[in-house]
């Protein structure tokens, strides 16, 4: 069983130590091209696993797991560990999860625990599970010492009331959204369908709410009129009409969530269509 560690040096000597563990046959090169923060209550922490384990050789980073218990004693609970892949030439590249357990106060305040923490001169990301609390806080310190956040608005309740905390925050820090990934699909497929679309009125979406809010979002921004939206749930975005008609089916497969973070993980700038779709969805 990994060792607790109760402070940030400890979690530093413990890093220190694994990559300089004594035995090995390869010398360890860390790879870090990013911090990357999870911010994950306890019961998103299976789902974001699942997630995480299919990242680390694709984006070889510093990966900081935060898991807030807030009604427990006051305290910081971590782990470390070093994931080591074989790179050719008798060399290895490693890459750390850290695993953060918040406990009481220290969970009002994850921005002191992240900030020495983070990889000098690397572009720091935080994925967020869940809807953000937005104007708290402890959410507002750690988007101080972000570049970029990272949420799925599938997770969040009161579609799509719920976005108009998110547009408050545009201008501190770019942001991505994995619900609107989901879409990427369809919407150049809508677009091909241009100049016949140029007076839509309604769109009927048969997907997520998040998926349906965004597409309709989208649509009133580029059209620059009202569009109606009408939403049949499912847990995945399966069909698209507008004004009645049904809308070419897009190629291809839906990707899984590793791969949509994954690619989310290599944008750096602001999404201004994003953006866009998102104070549509919300007005």
């Amino acid at each position: 069983m990994a060792q607790a560690l109760t402070s940030i040096r400890d979690i530093e000597r413990e890093m220190s130590a694994l990559r300089a563990e004594p035995g090995t046959t390869m010398p360890y090169q860390r790879t870090s091209v990013m911090t990357h923060t999870a911010w994950v209550p306890e019961e998103w922490v299976e789902a974001a696993e699942d997630v995480l384990s299919g990242l680390v050789e694709r984006h070889p980073s510093r990966t900081i797991v935060l898991i807030p218990q807030p009604d427990d004693a006051d305290g910081l609970d971590g782990e470390v560990a070093v994931e080591v892949y074989p790179v050719g030439e008798g060399r290895a590249i490693c890459t750390e999860t850290i695993r953060v357990r918040l406990k009481g106060a220290r969970a009002a305040a994850p921005a002191s625990v992240v900030q020495p923490l983070l990889l000098p001169d690397l572009p720091a990301f935080l994925r967020w599970r869940g809807l953000p609390p937005f104007g708290e806080s402890h959410f507002d310190g750690l988007l101080d010492v972000v570049d970029r956040l990272i949420v799925d608005s599938t997770e969040w309740p009161d579609l799509p009331a719920s976005y108009r905390g998110l547009t408050e925050i545009f201008e501190r820090v770019a942001v991505s959204d994995i619900a609107w990934a989901r879409t990427s699909r369809w919407r150049p497929q809508l677009a091909s369908l241009w100049p016949g679309i140029a007076d839509v009125k309604r769109i009927r979406v048969t997907g997520t709410a998040a998926q349906a809010h965004l597409l309709a979002g989208w649509l009133r921004s580029r059209l620059r009129h009202p569009v109606e939206l009408e939403h049949e749930p499912s847990d995945r975005l399966v069909g698209v009409e507008l004004d009645g008609e049904p809308a070419p089916f897009p190629p291809g497969d839906p990707p899984a969530g590793s791969d949509l973070l994954s690619e989310e993980l290599d944008k750096f700038g602001r999404d201004r269509i994003y953006e866009d779709a998102v104070r549509a969805a919300s007005a």
